[in-house]
């Protein structure tokens, strides 16, 4: 039987890239572009992806010998997953590659609204001694309210533990007792608006999440919160967070994510009291080898009917 074909399109870490050669032949076409997809992609059993390529229905359609899509990571909001299911496609992804990069880099955006860290490193380069004009506020003490209690969330507890807060958190899918073996109190929504001090969300971008924190949300929140969001763009209403940010509502935000990328200098992205980064909670170099060998050998598990650790369809 000839080997596999899989098809690389967001580039992939060696470690993982070594594991496929060993096992099946491999194309990497990284950048490649949405209609050089579309040529490629028929005689390909198999397809990685990160987060750039969109694998839309008209890319499965193209790929007769398709049998399985990896996305080197957690989200798969790239992915059309009803088409993949309507065509018996197995989808997998890595979802426990990144989590403590993620987790690390939210506990970062938590420290810079507290101290103002962006605003002090800026003012420095450019000559200028801000020190009177940034006075912080310290975590110890202070109440976190987690938003989403999954893997990464429960990362943040550890690390916001340490630092002396205490932790409150809602996950509509986890039992109170769950919650509270995570770590956490157990609260509704509307409970952990109006006792956090920092609030940070650990949720994916669905019907449901999209836009939740809006208008409503921020009026229940306690004045000067501080709030970090590195899970998906569009769970926050952007422009509602920017009235947040003018009238102080919220003291600080920092977000690693956007509802479009990149956003480009938007008001939003420009605003003093915002830590804005790139998207980059899952770049660390430990992170992404995991993710790149994690999905290495789910796909060829998937191509060789082995049992699966991380299905999604």
């Amino acid at each position: 039987m000839p080997p596999h074909k899989i098809l690389l399109t967001d580039g992939l870490e060696a470690s993982g890239q070594a594991i496929l050669r060993a096992k099946a032949e491999v194309t990497d076409r990284p950048g490649i572009s949405p209609e050089e997809l579309l040529q490629l992609i028929p005689p390909y059993q198999a397809l990685i992806v990160r987060g750039r390529t969109k694998v839309t229905a008209s890319v499965m359609d193209a790929a007769p010998a398709l049998k399985v899509i990896g996305r080197a990571g957690v989200g798969v909001d790239n992915i059309d997953l009803s088409a993949a299911r309507a065509r018996a496609i197995t989808v997998v992804n890595a979802p426990t590659a990144t989590s403590i990069a993620v987790a690390e880099l939210t506990f970062g955006l938590l420290l810079a609204t507290a101290r103002h860290l962006s605003r002090a490193d800026s003012g420095m380069k450019q000559g200028e001694w801000l020190k009177s004009s940034l006075e912080g506020v310290e975590l110890y003490g202070k109440t976190l309210g987690i938003i989403g209690l999954g893997r990464i969330g429960v990362e943040v507890g550890l690390r916001a533990k340490a630092f002396g807060m205490s932790l409150i958190a809602y996950d509509p899918f986890l039992s109170d007792d769950e919650i509270l073996r995570r770590g956490a109190q157990p609260v509704g929504l509307e409970a952990l608006y109006a006792r956090s001090d920092f609030i940070t969300l650990h949720l994916p971008l669905t019907a449901e999440t999209r836009g939740m924190v809006g208008e409503s949300a921020f009026a229940q929140m306690k004045p000067g919160v501080r709030l970090v969001c590195a899970a998906r763009g569009g769970i926050i209403d952007e422009a509602a967070l920017l009235s947040a940010l003018e009238t102080g509502q919220v003291a600080a935000a920092g977000l690693d994510v956007y509802a479009a990328e990149p956003p480009g200098k938007t008001p939003l992205v420009a605003h003093p009291h915002l830590v804005a980064t790139p998207h980059i909670g899952a770049q660390t170099l430990e992170s992404q080898s995991r993710a790149a060998e994690h999905i290495a050998e789910e796909v060829l598990a998937a191509l060789n009917g082995q049992p699966l650790r991380w299905r999604v369809v």
